[in-house]
């Protein structure tokens, strides 16, 4: 008895372990597809914001950035793709044993099946199954044949349903192979072309580099000044940050200058603030990262380093630029050399949008989530709309990325 548990409680956990792998896969499967549609979306973002003014020339390291961006969203997919794909070939030939395990097992059931209704058949040809009753010696032996004959009955009826059930499984099983191997099929299909347009892109970008290469030191030099001027945004918005932290510390008569003294109300806008990690609105209704947050080399000019304290977002020319949350205007920055920045306070963090052509709004005042704060610059040059955004938690920087919907 103890061993019978011992192995009803195995085969259990193997049924749930077995279950576990097939809902994976699926999760698997599932959050790809979700995976590749967010790409081929940022891909058609890309071509209709960065590419749409193909006739008019850019500056040559603008055109080979653009399309770098857009060479690594493809390759991107690609990898998706062949992942999709290669899950679906386990999946193909998990089924294809499967079916081949039922096939035998059907046979195995048919041929015994055929056997009982033979069985059956001679029994009744032999005698019937009353004589077989009444030629009982008591009534003992009487109910135990008629028991014998109930169960043998069920047990014929039960193979008899065992067969239709595997019979069914079979038919659903060759029925997800076959949309298996059509949507496998269709990948590698779709993948020819999206590795036929990268290899182009490619070629696109290797001519381009050539003519870069010769100039590069100089585009070096373009990238370094660009670097200074946004770092130099970068420090006085923190300086501002820092003085809005000592001025609300002396108001409430605290010595903490490394959070904001907030009031009931800021305190409340706080905590939605951080409950929304992750729903907060884009500060454009339409756009497509460009720039990543953090440090790294240059993707063209690789022996050049770039630090962003944000995500560069190109969005389409006349956009607005939208607070993401209710707060407070902190200030707007006026930089020489560079078009403004306004700074809202949302309790104890910041949000910066900087690269504004025109500003909606003033310091002090009350803004709502998506209510309009400036019109995004439009360069004449790059003929991009870029709208540099950044989040702070008092004075330190974080990535918008976990913050913002679907960044």
């Amino acid at each position: 008895m103890i061993i019978y548990k011992s192995k009803l409680i195995l085969f259990f956990f193997i049924i749930l372990f077995l279950k576990s792998i097939v809902i994976t896969s699926q999760y698997n499967q599932d959050q790809l597809e979700k995976e590749k549609k967010q790409l081929e979306s940022e891909i058609k973002k890309i071509n209709g914001l960065l590419f749409s003014s193909i006739k008019q020339r850019k500056s040559l390291i603008t055109e080979v950035e653009e399309l770098s961006i857009k060479i690594d969203l493809r390759e991107k997919l690609i990898k998706l793709n062949n992942k999709q794909a290669n899950i679906l070939i386990e999946k193909i030939s998990t089924n294809e044993n499967k079916i081949s395990d039922l096939e035998v097992e059907l046979e195995n059931l048919k041929e015994e099946y055929s056997k009982i209704i033979q069985k059956s058949y001679r029994s009744k040809s032999e005698q019937s199954r009353l004589m077989f009753l009444f030629s009982s010696e008591s009534f003992l032996q009487a109910y135990k044949r008629f028991q014998y004959l109930k169960q043998y009955i069920a047990y014929r009826k039960k193979q008899g349903e065992l067969i239709i059930i595997k019979y069914q499984e079979l038919k659903n099983l060759n029925q997800e192979l076959f949309n298996q191997k059509e949507l496998k099929e269709k990948i590698v299909v779709e993948n020819e072309k999206v590795q036929l347009e990268f290899e182009k892109e490619k070629n696109s970008q290797n001519a381009l580099l050539k003519d870069l290469k010769i100039k590069e030191k100089s585009y070096k030099k373009e990238i370094e000044l660009k670097q200074k001027k946004s770092l130099a945004i970068s420090l006085e918005i923190k300086k501002i940050i820092e003085k809005a932290i000592r001025d609300s510390n002396k108001k409430a008569g605290k010595n903490n200058f490394m959070d904001f003294a907030l009031t009931p109300e800021a305190k409340l806008i706080s905590n939605n603030f951080i409950q929304n990690k992750g729903k907060l609105p884009w500060p454009v209704e339409k756009g497509v990262i460009i720039q990543g947050f953090g440090r790294r080399n240059h993707p063209i000019v690789k022996s050049a380093i770039i630090q962003s304290n944000g995500v560069i977002i190109s969005t389409p020319k006349n956009t607005i630029a939208r607070s993401i949350f209710n707060g407070k205007v902190l200030s707007v920055l006026s930089f020489k050399g560079s078009n403004p920045t306004v700074l809202i306070q949302h309790g104890n963090y910041i949000t910066t949008y900087s690269n504004l052509e025109k500003i909606y709004v003033k310091k002090g005042e009350n803004v709502t989530a998506k209510q309009p704060i400036g019109k995004v610059f439009t360069n004449p040059n790059t003929l991009r709309t870029d709208l540099k955004f950044s989040i702070f938690k008092s004075n330190t920087p974080l990535n918008p990325r976990g913050w913002i919907y679907m960044l």
